[in-house]
């Protein structure tokens, strides 16, 4: 089942300008959750959202009544993933545990989005934990698949056309996937480079605050008001140059998005990006098992306190994944660490040599699954949040089946406003060619 074409929320530029009257767009917002959200469930249950929302954007128009004095995200709606802290909703954690234990103060993050204007307007579902146990959201291009995960509210919430924005988290493919899934932008930045106090963790190695939209510069804008040291990037008519992780690495994919991402390849080629080949990652298996080691380690060590008390609460992946982590060593995790460093300094390495600006790859392993008892593969995400890199997905096309199909584009690390000041030329391509 399909439900109606999705729609983007008026541009936040458009809303800064006066262009439309806020209180008005609020509430036709309302209204598509209201006939939508029963079928989608991205969002976790509010009784008087509509009333809170109209109530908190009238005293925005109040404090900013003249436009050329409005901040930056002004009436702009904010999707806020369940593990994220903000005042005035309770934390689940997508959880049967008490959401006492996660009390504390607001994340950074959402206090300086809701600084710059930004209205929240729901917690969004996330898989327990921010792991393999899915919530109850569907995809909006079709019912009866996943959104993907573990940020699946704050994708669907996005693609559907009830935020403008939304905040994720990606641990292994948590917001990237989720984006090609729902056919939307996400962006995963260098890690580090956001603050992630305020959050329940994953793991604290790994662990990185990202961002959905429909449109690359409200990403743009929305990150360079969350990264203390952004720095403003020239305009270029340079192209960037692209190279293709070929090898191992890129052979997890499935054939049908491996034959469509020949065909995004083709038609960047086409647009006069230069293209290079380059085998690289072919240790991907001895990759996966040091990320994996990794992350479940320091999972285990942030539940160790919560699963000796409330044990029976969680759900059985969630529950294994602790139980795993637990058996993991320190001497592992120290050199899954170091591992990590060297294998990115080699790649960074590579590129400089190689001249390569960007790295492209399928998004995901192929277009969302059918069913709702898994939230897809993190294969072709997990190298690239293992060392840290910053990586977009891209909207590019339909799969065999309708579902949307992605490119992932991955820069060097501390390079994100670079890789945004491309982002918005590579995705005209892609759209032109659907």
């Amino acid at each position: 089942m399909t439900i109606s074409p999705l729609i983007a929320p008026l541009s936040l530029a458009g809303l800064r300008s006066g262009q439309r009257d806020l209180l008005t767009f609020i509430s036709e917002v309302c209204d598509r959750i209201d006939a939508l959200e029963p079928q989608i469930q991205a969002l976790l249950p509010e009784p008087g959202r509509r009333e809170r929302l109209l109530a908190e954007a009238a005293s925005l128009q109040r404090r900013f009544p003249d436009p050329a004095l409005r901040p930056p995200l002004y009436g702009a709606l904010l999707g806020v993933k369940d593990i994220f802290r903000a005042d005035g909703f309770l934390t689940r954690a997508g959880s049967g545990l008490p959401p006492t234990l996660f009390t504390g103060p607001e994340a950074s993050s959402v206090s300086r989005l809701r600084e710059a204007g930004a209205l929240v307007l729901a917690k969004t579902v996330t898989a327990e934990f921010a792991s393999d146990e899915p919530g109850p959201t569907r995809n909006p291009h079709h019912l009866a698949h996943t959104p993907g995960g573990s940020s699946s509210g704050s994708a669907a919430a996005a693609a559907a056309g009830f935020c403008s924005l939304a905040l994720g988290t990606q641990t292994g493919g948590s917001i990237i996937r989720p984006a090609a899934f729902c056919g939307i932008a996400g962006f995963k930045p260098t890690y580090g480079r956001i603050a992630i106090d305020g959050i329940i963790p994953y793991a604290a190695s790994l662990d990185t605050i990202g961002l959905f939209a429909q449109d690359i510069a409200d990403i743009t804008m929305a990150v360079s008001l969350l990264c203390d040291d952004w720095r403003a990037t020239p305009e270029t008519n340079i192209l960037p140059v692209l190279a293709v992780p070929d090898g191992s690495y890129l052979t997890q994919a499935s054939p049908e998005a491996l034959a469509c991402f020949e065909q995004h390849l083709a038609w960047l080629a086409k647009a006069g990006y230069t293209l290079k080949r380059v085998p690289v990652l072919n240790d991907i298996h001895v990759l996966n098992r040091m990320y994996r080691e990794l992350a479940s380690a320091e999972l285990a060590q942030v539940h160790m306190n919560w699963c000796a008390t409330y044990e029976a609460l969680y759900r059985p992946r969630t529950a294994a994944k602790i139980r795993a982590g637990q058996q993991v060593g320190l001497e592992q995790v120290v050199q899954a660490r170091e591992y990590r460093e060297i294998i990115r300094a080699e790649l960074e390495t590579l590129m400089s040599q190689e001249g390569i600006d960007l790295w492209v790859c399928p998004a995901a392993t192929g277009p969302a699954p059918e069913g709702l008892n898994s939230t897809g593969d993190t294969a072709m995400n997990l190298p690239w949040s293992y060392m840290g890199m910053p990586a977009l997905a891209l909207p590019a096309g339909r799969a065999r089946n309708g579902l949307p199909l992605a490119i992932q584009v991955v820069a060097p690390a501390m390079t994100d406003e670079q890789l945004l000041l491309w982002a918005a030329p590579l995705a005209n391509v892609l759209l032109e060619q659907v």
